[in-house]
């Protein structure tokens, strides 16, 4: 937190106030200047410990549901924080000038009560800055969103509608289409499946795993098609965990990822693991390069709107991608109920 300058402005100014508000015993101006440092001394002992005391609160609760636990805190720590440092600037101030502090429970108590003034500005002061701060984080993040979200349909859109995809699916309809012919009514029911979702998907941020699973099942039925036990994708997730959120398209777009990038013949079955557990989904594919491939060199694009889309959602745990000799495995974050 950079708030340097404030400090250094801050503490003078509002010392300055205080020892102003007690200008009725200032005699000289030997006086005021011994007021206004004694003054200075409070503020800046009752600032630090305070600005401290609420960064590591903010580090500690950082999320907007755990607001009233850190403000109900932070008045507490505060309060015993404020009253611990005016017993000890007191009772080192008496050493030095009896006269004018005394140590008696009366005093103490007043002194302790006209300190929680300082220590309240400068708690409202920086949980007003921190409000302010996030607020307009989260509207920043809300747009980038929305854009990555858009970006992340267009290209779901056009990858569907790619035509080697398009290709290869009119030819096994053609093949499959015949009178009484069920598997093609279930093919054409599962790439109906698949359009419908894309489409749908569009406004929504997050969607439920269990919906996202079962939309990869419906793409991978239309793979398999094609494919048939050349493509092998296993799930492994638990059911406490279908409720859990991930981002629209992600884990049917890091299957059509790695078929897009490794062989998936009878010689060399492509397996792709979907398995989730704790707070993270992780899809995973051995590394086999195809040999011959129709499709463009891949781009990077769709992994890039993974981890922004991710970014954006849930800054604190991104995307973790491991790209070892043998194995690509990509670690997408499950979302509670509270960050979605």
């Amino acid at each position: 937190m950079n708030d340097l300058r404030l400090r250094l402005v801050g503490m003078p100014a509002l010392s300055l106030l205080i020892a102003v508000l007690n200008a009725k015993h200032w005699y000289s101006w030997g006086q005021a200047a011994m007021s206004w440092g004694i003054s200075l001394l409070f503020t800046a002992v009752l600032w630090q410990g305070t600005r401290t005391i609420w960064a590591l609160l903010v580090e500690r609760f950082p999320r907007v549901e755990q607001t009233a636990r850190r403000l109900w805190l932070l008045l507490l720590t505060c309060l015993l924080y404020t009253s611990a440092a005016t017993v000890a600037l007191v009772a080192l101030l008496h050493l030095a000038m009896p006269q004018y502090f005394s140590l008696s429970p009366a005093a103490l108590l007043g002194q302790i009560g006209f300190n929680l003034i300082p220590t309240t500005i400068v708690m409202l002061g920086y949980e007003s800055r921190h409000f302010f701060l996030q607020w307009a984080e989260n509207v920043r993040r809300a747009e980038q969103l929305l854009g990555a979200s858009q970006r992340a349909q267009l290209e779901a859109l056009q990858q569907q509608l790619d035509p080697h995809f398009l290709f290869n699916t009119l030819n096994t309809l053609a093949a499959l289409v015949e009178p009484d012919n069920a598997p093609a009514q279930q093919f054409v029911e599962q790439l109906a499946d698949v359009y419908r979702y894309v489409l749908l998907s569009r406004e929504r941020r997050t969607v439920p795993l269990r919906e996202e699973l079962a939309f990869v099942e419906a793409y991978v039925a239309l793979q398999k098609a094609r494919l048939r036990d050349n493509l092998q994708v296993h799930l492994t997730v638990p059911p406490a965990l279908l409720d859990a959120h991930v981002a629209p398209l992600s884990v049917q777009l890091l299957i059509e990822n790695a078929l897009k990038h490794n062989e998936a013949s009878r010689q060399h079955p492509l397996h792709v693991r979907v398995a989730a557990a704790g707070e993270w989904l992780a899809v995973s594919n051995p590394r086999r390069a195809r040999s011959t491939s129709l499709a463009p060199p891949g781009t990077g694009t769709g992994l890039r709107n993974i981890r922004e889309r991710y970014t954006l959602l849930l800054p604190a745990r991104p995307v973790h991608i491991d790209a070892a000799p043998d194995t690509f495995t990509v670690r997408l974050p499950l979302l509670g109920n509270s960050e979605v």
